[in-house]
């Protein structure tokens, strides 16, 4: 959270000439409720479970910079999906940094807590070996804009399919 994946998911994908695609969106849209709503009349599993859907659907099509919700990595398919599909960068914002960014934000099911530094604390513990295991490229995004980490990472993913003739 606060890390910037769908702003920055945008600009490369603009960039690198690729459909910006946000799967919590695609999620609300299937689902005709915000991810908030479905958290609080459907609980965390089902939203869960949605994600997956969403993300094996999504992951068929080529072509795409896909942002994911942080907790997507939580699921084994999901991140077994994400390895075999894609080129998977794990955008990071430290603690401090995400607070600073999530300030006004109210529609964070996961942050509906007075605690949120603790929350994102634990969020970041918990979740850390997940992207581990699935990033190709982790990227710092507590130093720089938005538009200067979609023009670093499209200088540093084009350089990558160049040099592989891998696809985008």
């Amino acid at each position: 959270m606060g890390a910037g994946k769908t702003s920055i998911g945008r600009h490369l994908a603009d960039a690198l000439g690729l459909r910006p695609v946000d799967a919590d969106r695609e999620v609300e849209r299937a689902a005709g409720m915000t991810v908030a709503q479905i958290f609080e009349r459907e609980g965390e599993a089902d939203f869960r479970a949605r994600e997956s859907t969403t993300l094996a659907m999504l992951l068929r099509d080529e072509g795409l910079v896909l942002a994911t919700g942080g907790g997507c990595v939580l699921d084994a398919g999901n991140r077994a999906l994400l390895r075999g599909r894609g080129f998977v960068v794990h955008l990071h914002a430290g603690v401090e940094r995400q607070l600073e960014r999530l300030a006004g934000d109210t529609a964070r099911p996961l942050l509906a807590r007075p605690d949120r530094e603790q929350v994102l604390r634990e969020l970041a513990a918990a979740r850390a070996p997940w992207y581990a295991d699935v990033a190709d490229l982790v990227f710092d995004t507590d130093r720089l804009d938005t538009e200067s980490v979609a023009a670093e990472l499209a200088t540093l993913l084009a350089r990558r399919w160049l040099r592989t003739g891998a696809a985008a």
